[in-house]
Order: C-alpha cells, then structure tokens, then sequence
C-alpha cells in the first residue's frame, strides 16, 4: 500500500528548532520523527510513500539519498507554493500518479494505532474516507468528530470554541483515502482537508470514522514533543547515547543526552532534550528545556521551564532563563 505524509509545513510551534531543521527531522528518543512515522507506517504493509513537501524539502534528500528510509520507498512531491493539507495531499497524490486507496498521516504524529485495522474499516464501510479518531481531554484544539453507530461521520467541527464540541473524539490525522477524494480538491490554490473537504464529505454522507484508544500524540507543540521524547526514551530505556560524554560529577535525570553531547562538571540536568553536539557547562542546569544541536550552556547558567536554545546558540555563563526561547522570535 502506499502513503502520503505530510510534512511541508513551517513548523513554527516548535521554533527555534525548525528555523535551521524541518520539525519531522527533529530527534525523538534518539531517532528523527520522519523515521518513527515511516516505521509505524511501514508495520502495517506500506511499502512506498510520497512525502508531501514545501519548507526546507532538501533536508529529507540530503538524510535518504537513496530514496529509501525505515523500509519504505520515498517520493519527494515538493509544492511549488503552499497548498495547505489537502492541497498538499491531492499535489502528492497527483504527482505519485495514485489511482487506487491509499493512506495519508500528518508527519508530526506518533501513534500506535492499527492502521490495519482502520484500512479493514473503510473497506467495510464503503465511503470515499475514513479517518481515525482518539479521546482527547480538551478538544477545542482540534477538529472534533460526531459519528452515527455505523461510524459515519455526522459533524466536522474545526477546532470549536470551549464547551460547543459535539464530543470528545478528534481528528488523529491518519486517513485511508479513495481517489475520488481528489476530485473533491481543487488543482493549485490552497485547500484545507479540514476545514473545507472533510465537511463536503459529510454533507455527501461519504466520511467514515473509526475511535482508537491507541497512544496517540501531536508532537507539534514544544510540551508535546518534549513529551513524546521522555515517553519513548522511558519506553524503549534509550536516554545517554553513548558517544555522549558525561562528567562523573553532574547529574543526569529522566533526560536524553544526544551523540557528542558534554555534560560538564556539577551541572545538573533534569527531564529535558539535550541535543547531539551540545555543550553544558559546569554547574549549569537544565530543567523541563530543549537544548538544540551544537547549543551551549554557560558556566552556573539556569535554563527551565519549556526555554529553548535552538540549534549553535551559545547562552552567557550565569544567564537565569524560564520559559524563554533563544534566539528570541523576531516580531
């Protein structure tokens, strides 16, 4: 079976770190997401995807040159201009030449769900789509599905305001796709799958959906992939890579260390992402944070509280920083 995945997008929630890298190249536990996604997928029977490109498309060519990553063919459909998700799935599809069911994952979601499953549904169903859904504590975040009893879809609501959402399913962004979905999507301008195909859909009686208790997270946001990195280092036990160089006298806890990475004398460093390449230095602590690639951390400098120092920042000795990012967004 083969793929569409999203991963065109800016990723501006998770900024600095995407200024110099794609958010799906970005490491979780030691692995980039691209990688963990294209697994999962690869698992179910896929063995070729179509990678839906727009913001820095060359920094996938550049890791898989040989057209291949986690067991699966690659295309690369690199958009000409934004075409927003279902834009970017219908120029993907089209440029694959797909004529037969496929499916589509947002690139910046990990998740366990049984995509075997789902594809079993949507044939069972006979629509044009059908997505999968997960339970969400507060789902005016994202798009919140209503469903009747045989799993067709009654109402799309795009991120509704607190307290309307018709229930607490949401949109968990894997679907299983008909071609005839692409006629619902304009060529070249800018189509949300969202906010304007899926409720077309609903209005045909065309869109299905099935609810998964399985893991699921959107690793889009800074609490989110910092989140997904501890859970899958607990998981897996993957947290000190051993090319990292930790002194015996700092103290590292519930934290991934990446390759090459110094953690210098005294410093302490608590439930945060140091990346491959960066340099802590002696005294420093590092709590709840995301350290980019090359970063470093001054002598007895504090950094806690979600801050992040993006890929070759270098911060001052003695700096006390809680919930800062650096280099700061430029306004």
């Amino acid at each position: 079976m083969k793929a569409v995945v999203l991963v065109g997008g800016q990723g501006t929630r998770l900024r600095p770190l995407t200024l110099t890298t794609p958010k799906q190249m970005l490491p979780v536990a030691g692995r980039p997401m691209i990688e963990r996604v294209l697994a999962h997928l690869a698992a179910h029977g896929v063995d070729e995807v179509i990678l839906s490109l727009g913001y820095r498309p060359d920094a996938f060519r550049v890791a898989y040159p040989d057209g291949r990553c986690a067991g699966v063919r690659l295309q690369y459909a690199v958009e000409p201009e934004p075409r927003d998700t279902a834009g970017g799935i219908a120029f993907a599809a089209r440029f694959a030449g797909l004529g037969e069911t496929f499916l589509v994952q947002n690139g910046d979601v990990l998740t366990d769900l049984d995509i075997t499953a789902l594809v079993a549904f949507h044939q069972r169903a006979g629509g044009v789509a059908s997505i999968s859904l997960t339970p969400v504590d507060d789902p005016s975040r994202y798009g919140v599905v209503a469903t009747d009893d045989r799993g067709r879809v009654t109402a799309f609501v795009e991120k509704p305001e607190p307290g309307t959402a018709p229930s607490n399913l949401i949109n968990a962004g894997t679907y299983v796709l008909e071609p005839e979905v692409l006629d619902h999507i304009s060529g070249d301008e800018p189509v949300s799958i969202e906010r304007e195909t899926f409720p077309a859909l609903v209005s045909e009686g065309l869109l299905f959906a099935l609810a998964s208790d399985a893991d699921w997270v959107d690793a889009g946001t800074v609490v989110t992939y910092l989140h997904a990195n501890l859970s899958l280092a607990r998981r897996e036990e993957h947290w000190v890579d051993a090319r990292a160089d930790i002194d015996p006298a700092a103290v590292v806890s519930g934290s991934i260390i990446g390759a090459g990475a110094v953690v210098s004398e005294g410093a302490c460093v608590e439930r945060a992402l140091v990346m491959g390449g960066a340099r802590v230095g002696r005294s420093a602590i590092i709590r709840d944070s995301i350290i980019g690639a090359g970063a470093v951390v001054g002598d007895g400098a504090v950094i806690e509280a979600l801050s992040i120092l993006g890929d070759g920042v270098a911060v001052e000795a003695g700096l006390a920083a809680s919930g800062r990012l650096f280099p700061a967004p430029v306004s």
